[in-house]
């Protein structure tokens, strides 16, 4: 056993493998170590070898998922090998093959996914500074590539989030930072484009791969062929349900870098959280595919204004449906459609994954009616359309509610089959005969309290008590002896025996036989069932933006083809909710305005006064109109837009040796090199990580570039007081504030955007809201007075760091320094000592 076990292991020395015995899955040698470390499972020894023990550890095969989907949080790549052989028949070990293998960016069971996300395998080549980009959903079938710069890897890995990224045992490629996701290196020669292209061709069964518009796209090509070979060798068979691959072009969508993605927090927080975000605001959808298909929305906005528009009239139609919420319950019975078509055709399908398919697919008809009119949902509508043919076999051979598993029967429908069922028969309805058998016995014997019987332990039996016992007739054979009774057995009887209990392993086995027949005949369906999943989804979507629409308040946005954005009383989505699940505080609405002639606005005011938020609520305003989602504004007309651009918080990222500023600077050129006249970009208090005049120096000619050069429709967030001037020496910057007001020592914030620059920027208000010690605020109150003396006597800004003649200004004395100061404890009686304590307390109270 143990030879085989090592001839099976060689073929996949980096995995972990699951090695079938009986009722578990055991790991040996150093695979079992690193298990019993990660999941927390004995370890023990079994048998030797070269004198030394053999290291062993264990999981039950019917709790293996569990353990798969922590060793895959891991980033761990399991090899899953099963017993095929007849223990009673085998001759040695019992036959064993490796059956799959999992890997982070291959799972395709319920169990180790989230229903709410694509598990995303990504392939990853690049030459002469291009970058060949191949993803796949193995749990959809949904297969894409393209090519983009080299620069732009991390934007990408941001945007597909992947789970598990291949590349090229010999390329030299700096991956940033893992960021769940694990790396797996493989033979260069499997991204070789030629050889890709003729596997990809025999995968779609096309001749050629011009169909998919993909001739110049070498690089991802070879990428794909890489992608497309590794998932082949995961699954250990074919991949029927990958049917086709889909080309996307930089210009597809509006582009969002990492940053941005992040700092607007589409689908999650700063910190990683799921929520407060604006896809947790959003996902009322009621199936997992909808949720998916959000998500990837979210981070997939449409560049095409005419496209958008079709979603966006299709939820208008839907927010003034009468039937919205009948659609959305209805909606809400529908299983993973995409999902289980996947494990269709990966032979990997459970029998509630059928009886769920089942279900979903005589729910659809229900939907059609509900739909208002509207040419999008037309579209849709004919794609619900379910094979007639796939659901009538589902309804003959599949139980109302089968059993979890195969193995365990009670999946095929009765009537189904009619060997089936006469074996289903001969284990259920048996108590005819022993009551016939047991009647005539007691005729035969003379024996009148003769019982005819079944136990688990000794099977079918005759039972006569000792005091019948000069009664039993010779063909009776004893079986078992109990005190004061014996139990026989008859040759009727043992025929009989034989043949029940041998119904039930027959029926088990062509029941099995029957499922599997059952997944090929539903095969053929699984590319109708690809779309009839993808119209449900986008069906979904589209009322869950409805209802936010109407729960949320918000409007149509007006798309033009010109250049504006204009958004009146506009609201932040998420921050608008917290504050209604918190306080019940109302949010405070803003304007915004650009256009041609107004490209730059100067936003100053207190910190805390909600300068970052209306930034960010100008972003996901234009992105939520850029997925056909309405908005939380009054109006908003929003014109040509290609990207958009964030420069917002302060992080450093110390694993790859960037200090804050670093970063801040990193993001700033990448703004500066790539926005165009059609970008939105926000910019957030530039320059603060270094001195003051480097600061102000490195802010004034930002903003300049983005004036001049860049000409983006630009958020300029500054405490720079200087910058403000800029608005008089160009038409196109307007100086916009924050509101604020000081009330007995203590700030207000009124959250309002004025027009014109701020008088002040209360920093030490909010230091004291944030409770600073008064003491402190107090010295800074007298640093500040310095501070303004000494400009003004200069005529100009004064440098912070470099004061005349001190490093640090000369505060007032202190009362209570100036008396401890006369104080000599060694020399103090105690009385002295308590008269000291209440004088230093009233010099206190009097400071």
């Amino acid at each position: 056993m143990m030879q085989q076990y090592l001839g099976l292991k060689s073929q996949h020395p980096d995995k972990l493998m699951f090695y079938r015995m009986g009722d578990f899955y055991e790991l040996f040698f150093d695979d079992a170590v690193k298990a019993a470390r990660l999941l927390d499972i004995t370890l023990t020894t079994r048998g030797q070898t070269a004198g030394m023990p053999i290291k062993m550890a264990g999981v039950p095969f019917h709790a293996a998922e569990q353990y798969l989907a922590k060793l895959v949080k891991l980033g761990e790549s399991v090899a899953i090998c099963e017993q095929f052989g007849d223990p009673a028949t085998s001759k040695g070990p019992v036959e064993r093959r490796v059956v799959r293998i999992v890997t982070p960016g291959t799972l395709t069971d319920a169990a180790l996914l989230d229903d709410k996300r694509d598990n995303i395998l990504l392939a990853v080549n690049a030459i002469k500074g291009r970058l060949g980009l191949a993803w796949l959903s193995l749990a959809s079938g949904e297969f894409r590539l393209m090519e983009a710069a080299a620069e732009t890897l991390a934007s990408e890995l941001e945007r597909l989030k992947p789970a598990e990224v291949l590349l090229p045992d010999d390329l030299a490629l700096e991956l940033p930072a893992a960021s769940g996701y694990a790396v797996k290196r493989v033979a260069s020669w499997q991204f070789d484009a030629e050889t890709a292209a003729r596997n990809l061709a025999r995968q779609f069964q096309t001749q050629n791969l011009s169909g998919f518009g993909i001739e110049e796209a070498g690089v991802a090509v070879g990428s794909a062929g890489a992608l497309l070979e590794y998932a082949r060798q995961t699954q250990c068979g074919a991949l029927p349900h990958i049917t086709g691959l889909i080309l996307e072009h930089v210009g597809q969508y509006l582009t969002l870098d990492g940053a941005t993605r992040r700092n607007l927090e589409l689908t999650e927080t700063i910190r990683g959280e799921a929520s407060p975000t604006l896809f947790s605001l959003l996902d009322v959808c009621a199936t997992s595919m909808g949720s998916r298909l959000l998500r990837h929305w979210l981070h997939h906005p449409l560049r095409n204004q005419a496209k958008v528009a079709r979603r966006r009239d299709a939820v208008g139609a839907l927010a003034d449906s009468a039937g919205l919420e009948g659609l959305r319950e209805r909606l809400g019975a529908i299983h993973d459609i995409e999902r289980i078509a996947a494990r269709v055709a990966l032979r990997s399908a459970r029998p509630r994954d059928l009886s769920s398919l089942r279900d979903s697919l005589l729910a659809l008809p229900q939907l059609l009616p509900l739909l208002p009119a509207n040419a999008l949902l037309a579209e849709l509508g004919q794609q619900l359309q379910p094979p007639a043919e796939a659901v009538e076999l589902l309804e003959r051979a599949v139980m109302d509610e089968p059993s979890v598993v195969i193995r365990d029967g009670g999946v095929i429908r009765a009537g189904f089959h009619a060997e089936l069922d006469e074996l289903r028969a001969l284990q259920t309805n048996h108590g005819d005969f022993l009551l016939a058998l047991e009647a005539s016995e007691r005729t035969r014997s003379g024996i009148p309290n003769l019982k005819v019987e079944y136990n688990r332990v000794h099977g079918f039996y005759i039972e006569v008590s000792n005091s019948h016992g000069h009664k039993i007739p010779d063909d009776y054979r004893r079986r078992q002896t109990l005190k004061n009774a014996e139990r026989y057995i008859t040759p009727e009887l043992k025929a009989f025996e034989d043949k029940a209990l041998s119904a039930q392993e027959r029926s088990l086995a062509l029941e099995k036989a029957l499922y599997e027949g059952l997944l090929d005949g539903l095969a053929p369906f699984v590319a109708s069932l690809q779309l009839l999943a993808q119209a449900v989804a986008g069906l979904d979507v589209l009322a869950a933006l409805a209802d936010r629409a109407l729960v949320q308040g918000w409007v149509a946005p007006e798309f033009r083809d010109e250049t504006l954005l204009q958004i009146e009383a506009g609201r932040h989505p998420v921050v608008e909710q917290q504050l209604r699940d918190g306080s019940g505080e109302a949010f405070i609405a803003n304007d915004l305005k650009f256009d041609a002639g107004r490209k730059l606005l100067l936003i100053t005011g207190p910190n805390m006064g909600g300068k970052s938020t209306y930034m960010r609520q100008a972003a996901l305003i234009a992105l939520l109109a850029h997925i056909g989602s309405f908005v939380p504004a009054k109006r908003a007309v929003i014109g040509r837009l290609d990207r958009i651009f964030t420069r917002i918080g302060a992080s450093d990222d110390l694993a790859g040796g960037r200090s804050t500023f670093m970063v801040e600077m990193t993001e700033t050129a990448n703004i500066l090199n790539n926005a165009g006249d059609h970008a939105l970009v926000l910019m957030d208090e530039v320059g603060r990580g270094t001195s003051t005049f480097d600061g102000l120096a490195l802010a004034w000619a930002i903003a300049r570039a983005l004036i001049e050069k860049n000409r983006s429709y630009t958020l300029f967030a500054t405490h720079y007081f200087e910058l403000t001037r800029l608005a008089l020496d160009y038409p196109q910057v307007a100086n916009v504030h924050l509101d604020a007001v000081e009330h007995k020592d203590k700030i207000v914030f009124l959250h309002s955007v004025e027009e014109g620059p701020a008088s002040q920027s209360y920093g030490l208000q909010v230091a004291q809201l944030a409770g600073v010690p008064r003491d402190t605020i107090r010295q800074a109150k007298r640093y500040l007075t310095e501070l303004e003396n000494q400009r003004a006597t200069q005529g100009g800004q004064g440098d912070l760091f470099s004061l005349p003649q001190a490093v640090e200004p000369e505060l007032e004395p202190n009362p209570l320094v100036e008396r401890l100061a006369l104080v000599d404890p060694d020399q103090m009686t105690p009385r002295e000592a308590h008269e000291l304590l209440y004088e230093l307390s009233r010099l206190a109270r009097e400071d």
